[in-house]
């Protein structure tokens, strides 16, 4: 993949931006609330499939060769230990999928940016619950059941999902026709 000067500055921002999403952290349980999948869903509807994935790839491979970017503060290879990295997994294919849905037509529409928003948030659950129910009961040996799982990894986090979901669409909505109408647009 050969990218633009352009491109490289925006998948830089949206590392950026998801590193700032995690720095922005209030501890609870296994996993803190973040603002990082916000930034995520909006790298996707932003860059497009591809270049939001891989500032989700720069993201996470910054973070495991020691930069302490994720969520308090950490980083390195140990965090794949922690019970939440399934979710920071999840968001390379979440950009993805995303940026897939919300530019899968000639025009970015407000219906394709709503749906590729909720899709990215059930996309980082899927890789997020399975990862966290096999660190904590296989590697942890917890004992936990799969309804804590959703409860401690899920369901609390679902309202802030939605809101952060509610202005990554809005933001897209209306950032996307300015690049647009200004000849920048990414795709």
């Amino acid at each position: 993949m050969k990218l633009s000067t352009r491109q490289m500055t925006l998948v830089a921002m949206f590392t950026g931006l998801t590193t700032v999403g995690a720095f922005i952290s209030i501890p609870l349980g296994e996993v803190p609330i973040t603002l990082q999948t916000l930034f995520v869903i909006l790298s996707g509807l932003i860059l497009g499939p591809k270049l939001g994935a891989l500032s989700q790839i720069v993201y996470i491979f910054l973070g495991l060769v020691g930069v302490p970017i994720f969520a308090e503060f950490t980083g390195g290879v140990q965090a794949i230990m922690k019970p939440s990295f399934g979710f920071i997994i999840g968001f390379i294919f979440a950009a993805y999928i995303v940026g897939k849905i919300a530019h899968s037509g000639e025009k970015v529409s407000s219906k394709n940016i709503w749906i590729a928003s909720l899709v990215g948030i059930i996309v980082i659950y899927l890789f997020g619950l399975p990862y966290m129910y096999y660190i904590l009961n296989i590697v942890m040996a917890k004992g936990l059941s799969f309804n804590t799982i959703m409860k401690i990894g899920c369901l609390i986090f679902l309202p802030g999902d939605f809101l952060k979901l509610i202005v990554a669409s809005v933001v897209a909505a209306k950032t996307l026709p300015i690049l647009n109408k200004a000849g920048l647009s990414i795709n």
